[in-house]
C-alpha cells in the first residue's frame, strides 16, 4: 500500500464507526501501526453519537503523540521485580469435553434427538416450579381431559409463532402426544404496564424450536389462553469463589492466518504476561488460566474467495503459528483450547477437540484441548465454553438482541438452557442425547464469534464475550459490525472482579 492509499484505506475501515475530517493527510498516517490504530478509534467512538467526526486533534490525542513503529522496535527486558503469583499457585482443574454420538442422520435420529431436549428441559423447568402451584401436565394430550376454563400447566417445544390480525400472539407448541395453540392475548394500551402487558412483552421473544412451559386456561381441546410463560433458566445462586488469588484470562476469534490478525497487539499481550512491562504487572502475575473459546485460526476455504485474505494459506502452518505464540505464555499458566467455525474440525455441533495432526508437534504441557462447547472446573468453579456461533440465529429471531451488545443474546441462550435453540442456521450432531443443553449450571458462560467484547450476570452467572484479535473485516463493514479488538477480559477470581486490558495501547 502507498502512502496515498492511507487515508482512503484508513475510511473506508471506519465506515459507520467515524468519518475522517480534511485536516488529516497521508502524513499523519505515514509510518503508523493501523491495525492499533483502528482499534482505538472504534472504542473511542463506540459511544459517540453519530455522525462522529475524526479530526487530526482527536488522532493525536489516541496517537499520544508516539511514534509507533519506533517504539515496537526497542527491545523490553522483563521487570526485575515481576514475581507472579500465580506462579506460587498449584493448578487445579477438571475438564469435561462434549461429544456427540455419531447418527445417520435420519428422521428417527433428528426426532429422538428433539425428543431427547424436550425431556431434559422440561425436567429442569418442572424443577423449578413452585409446589403451590398448578403442577404440569405429563403430555400435551393430556388436556383434553379438563374442561373449558380449567387452569393447567403444558410444557413442549415451539412448532411455530404467528401474529394475528387483531395484533395477538399464537405460539403452536407439541410433545410426542399433541399439538396446542396458545394465544398470548395484546393488552390494550390503558395497561401496558400490567402483567398482561410483561407476558405478551415476553411471548414476543419466544423462538421456534425452544422449549417452554404455558400456564393457562383451556378454551377448547387444542387451544389455551395463556396466563404466564416459564423458561428453565437457571436459578439464583452464589457463584464461586476461589480461594487462591488468581485470575482467569478470556480470548476468542484469533485468526490466525488472516491478514488482519493482530499480530502487534498478540505479541504484546504475551510480553505482558512475561511481566516486561510495568502496565499492571501484579494483574498479569496473577493469570493461572487462559480460556480460548474458538477459532484458534481462520482457516481454509471456510467462505468464498477467502484465499484472497489470508496471510498463511496452509491450515498446518497456521496452527503451527498459533502454538508458537501460546508457547510465549509463560508455563505455569495453563491454556483451555476450544475449537470454532474456523478451525479444522466438522461444522456440525459439538465439536470435537482439535485433531492431533495439527497440533502434536507442537503442544505444551500447559495447553488442553477442548470441545466445543466444553466444560472446565477450575478451583471448583465452573466455566463452560462455547464458541457461539449459534448466537447470530438467536439475534436475528430474539428482538431486542443485536451484534453490538453480544451479552444480552447469551443471556437469552442461559434462560432456555439450550446453546443453539433454533434448529437449521447452525448445524447440530442428531445424536441421541442433545448435547447442547446446558445441563450444569456454570458459573461463568464465556463465548466469542461475534468479535465484540460483553459482559453481563444473570442469576449469579457471570458472562463473557471475548471480542476478537482481528481487526474489522470488510464483511463486518458491509454489515455495520464494529469489532471491539485486542481486549483481554480477565477475572480475578479470588476477589471476583472483571476487568480489562486493551492491547492497542502501547504500554511501558
Amino acid at each position: 500500500m502507498t502512502d496515498s492509499d492511507l487515508v482512503a484505506e484508513l475510511a473506508k475501515r471506519l465506515v459507520g464507526i467515524a468519518i475522517i475530517s480534511s485536516d488529516i493527510n497521508d502524513g499523519d498516517l505515514n509510518g503508523k501501526d493501523m491495525e492499533a490504530l483502528i482499534g482505538k478509534i472504534t472504542v473511542f467512538f463506540e459511544n459517540a453519537e453519530k455522525p462522529a467526526i475524526l479530526t487530526r486533534e482527536v488522532l493525536l490525542l489516541l496517537e499520544g503523540a508516539k511514534d509507533t513503529k519506533n517504539e515496537i522496535t526497542v527491545e523490553i527486558a522483563a521487570l526485575l521485580d515481576f514475581r507472579p503469583l500465580a506462579k506460587e499457585t498449584e493448578e487445579n482443574f477438571m475438564i469435561r469435553s462434549v461429544h456427540g454420538q455419531k447418527t445417520d442422520g435420519t428422521v428417527a435420529d433428528f426426532t429422538r434427538h428433539f425428543s431427547d431436549r424436550l425431556e431434559q428441559v422440561k425436567s429442569m423447568i418442572q424443577s423449578g416450579l413452585n409446589n403451590n402451584t398448578v403442577g404440569m401436565l405429563q403430555g400435551i394430550e393430556d388436556m383434553k381431559r379438563f374442561t373449558v376454563g380449567r387452569e393447567i400447566v403444558i410444557a413442549g417445544m415451539v412448532y411455530e409463532k404467528s401474529i394475528t390480525k387483531n395484533g395477538h400472539i399464537l405460539v403452536t407448541v407439541d410433545d410426542e402426544t399433541g399439538r396446542v395453540k396458545v394465544l398470548f392475548a395484546k393488552p390494550s394500551r390503558e395497561v401496558t404496564n400490567s402483567a398482561a402487558a410483561t407476558l405478551f412483552s415476553s411471548a414476543y421473544k419466544i423462538i421456534n424450536d425452544e422449549v417452554i412451559a404455558v400456564r393457562g386456561k383451556v378454551s377448547g381441546t387444542d387451544f389455551i389462553i395463556a396466563k404466564s410463560l416459564m423458561y428453565p433458566g437457571v436459578p439464583v445462586h452464589q457463584r464461586k469463589k476461589i480461594e487462591e488469588d488468581i485470575s482467569i484470562g478470556f480470548l476468542s476469534d484469533i485468526h490466525v492466518g488472516s491478514k488482519l490478525f493482530m499480530q502487534k497487539q498478540f505479541d504484546r499481550f504475551t510480553e505482558w504476561m512475561n511481566g516486561k512491562f510495568k502496565y499492571r504487572s501484579d494483574y498479569a502475575g496473577r493469570i493461572k488460566y487462559v480460556v480460548v473459546s474458538g477459532d484458534l485460526v481462520d482457516g481454509i476455504g471456510v467462505y468464498p474467495n477467502q484465499d484472497r485474505e489470508l496471510a498463511i494459506d496452509d491450515i498446518y502452518l497456521q496452527y503451527k503459528k498459533l502454538f508458537e505464540m501460546l508457547g510465549k505464555i509463560p508455563e505455569y499458566v495453563h491454556i483451555f483450547l476450544l475449537t470454532g467455525n474456523h478451525d479444522a474440525v466438522q461444522r456440525a455441533e459439538p465439536q470435537p477437540e482439535l485433531p492431533s495432526e495439527f497440533c502434536k508437534d507442537f503442544m505444551l504441557e500447559n495447553m488442553h484441548l477442548v470441545s466445543n462447547p466444553g466444560y472446565m472446573t477450575l478451583h471448583g468453579m465452573r466455566i463452560l465454553g462455547y464458541h457461539g456461533t449459534s448466537l447470530d440465529s438467536v439475534i436475528q429471531g430474539i428482538p431486542g438482541c443485536s451484534y453490538s451488545r453480544p451479552e444480552e443474546a447469551m443471556v437469552e441462550v442461559l434462560k432456555r438452557r439450550h446453546l443453539s435453540p433454533i434448529y437449521g442456521d447452525n448445524p447440530i450432531v442428531p445424536s441421541k442425547r442433545d448435547e447442547m443443553v446446558i445441563d450444569q449450571v456454570p458459573d461463568i458462560l464465556h463465548m466469542g464469534h461475534l468479535h465484540k467484547n460483553g459482559y453481563s450476570e444473570y442469576h449469579g452467572t457471570l458472562i463473557v464475550n471475548s471480542g476478537t484479535w482481528q481487526s474489522r473485516t470488510s464483511y463486518q463493514v458491509r454489515l455495520g459490525h464494529m469489532p471491539t479488538p485486542a481486549v483481554l477480559p480477565v477475572y480475578e477470581a479470588g476477589r471476583m472482579e472483571l476487568g480489562t486490558v486493551d492491547f492497542n495501547n502501547v504500554f511501558e
